[in-house]
Formats: C-alpha cells, sequence, structure tokens
C-alpha cells in the first residue's frame, strides 16, 4: 500500500464515491504515479483505452466483493482498499470471506482498479 515508507496521506474515505479522490491523495502524498505502490498502480492501468483508474475505497471494494461473480476475474485473496486507518494501517478485504479490516500498509496484497461506481 505504501512506497518504501509509512506515512499520513489523508485518503480517510470509506464509503461509495471516495475511492478516487483517496487514490489522488495517496499518490499527492507518495509521489510521482508508480507500480510500486497500490494507489500508483491502480492508477497507471489503461485498461480499455481509459487513464481514469483508481483504487477503490473500503466501501466499493464491498461492493465489489459482494458482486464478485458477475464481475468475474478475483482471486480468493486480500485485495487492498484506498481507505486509510492511520499512518500504519489501511483497510483490505478477504475476498475468500469477506472479512474487511485494517492491516499494516507494508504488506503486499492484490490490487483491483476501477473506473466508476
Amino acid at each position: 500500500w505504501h512506497n518504501g515508507t509509512n506515512k499520513i496521506t489523508g485518503a480517510k474515505g470509506i464509503v461509495i464515491g471516495t475511492g478516487f479522490a483517496n487514490t489522488n491523495s495517496i499518490i499527492s502524498a507518495q509521489g510521482e504515479t508508480t507500480t510500486s505502490y497500490a494507489a500508483g498502480l491502480a492508477r497507471a492501468y489503461k485498461g480499455g483505452g481509459y487513464d481514469d483508474w483508481f483504487l477503490p475505497s473500503k466501501d466499493e471494494l464491498n461492493k465489489l466483493y459482494i458482486n464478485k461473480v458477475i464481475i468475474g476475474g478475483f482471486v480468493n485473496n486480500n485485495y487492498w482498499s484506498s481507505s486509510e486507518k492511520d499512518f500504519e494501517f489501511a483497510y483490505k478485504l478477504n475476498f475468500t470471506n469477506g472479512d474487511q479490516n485494517a492491516n499494516n500498509k507494508v504488506n503486499v496484497f492484490y490490487v483491483r482498479a476501477i473506473r466508476a461506481f
């Protein structure tokens, strides 16, 4: 989730509609868009020729989990959200069982970029 150093990014939005702003906050705090951290990876994605992809917020990610069979392409593992809890933790969701909690930003989890909700 982080880009080598834990820091507060201001990505506090958790509800649907806040993932885009969270991603912008993370990238602003972490530096230039790069594929070395979750939000940078989501923003760097160019699927379908679009360049407005972002890391979903906690609630947006949960909506993806609820509809994972319809959407498809998920693995049974943890995915990062763009919602930050504090200096050291951000929220992730386990796509095996729906468990959603804060986890240390240094962990490596899957990323699923989205465009709009």
